[in-house]
């Protein structure tokens, strides 16, 4: 038990770490030796918790996720509302958080399989939530619709999410709010 206790120590010693440096540097000024550093732990330990530092990464923007999660039990009430809620204080709430999981899912995961693998199970869950979210808030669509309309919007959102990034000026919020409105339309 007391091991046990001493790894969890030791992994969210890592992931505050890498918290921190990416919020400092960015996903290009990261590296292990500085992860382990701050963290206080040598590379041994490091790789007893997580294969690559693209996974304590992946971690750490996983859990940013999370926290902003509308139905983080899996209950599966959350409507397509709750998600494009939950995805817009993402971006508005974690800006830096958002700008890497950008980087990992367009440049990351085009050269390491792994990760491309992690960012479209993702992807897919994402999809299936939003698809599920569509019906529960227009229950009159059948699946194939809600579907498609929920890659539509799922597409968009990302679309907005890069202009977000490269315009700080850009109104994220009001514009996935709109587009929101133009996807699901009245009841």
């Amino acid at each position: 038990m007391v091991r046990y206790r001493a790894g969890l120590q030791t992994q969210e010693r890592i992931l505050g770490a890498t918290r921190s440096l990416l919020a400092e540097a960015g996903l290009e000024g990261i590296t292990l030796k500085g992860i382990c550093e701050r963290a206080g732990v040598l590379p041994g330990s490091f790789y007893n918790l997580f294969e690559t530092k693209e996974e304590a990464v992946v971690t750490v923007v996983r859990q940013a996720l999370e926290a902003v999660d509308p139905d983080p039990a899996g209950h599966r009430r959350d409507t397509v509302e709750d998600l494009v809620e939950a995805y817009v204080r993402f971006i508005c709430d974690e800006p830096v958080l958002a700008r890497i999981y950008v980087q990992l899912a367009v440049a990351g995961s085009a050269d390491d399989h792994r990760l491309r693998g992690r960012i479209l199970r993702h992807h897919a869950n994402r999809l299936d939530r939003f698809s599920a979210g569509m019906r529960r808030s227009r229950p009159r669509l059948d699946p194939a619709e809600a579907r498609r309309r929920a890659e539509f919007l799922l597409a968009a959102l990302q679309g907005l999410t890069i202009w977000n990034l490269l315009d700080p000026a850009f109104d994220f919020a009001a514009h996935a709010r709109d587009l929101l409105a133009s996807v699901v339309g009245p009841e």
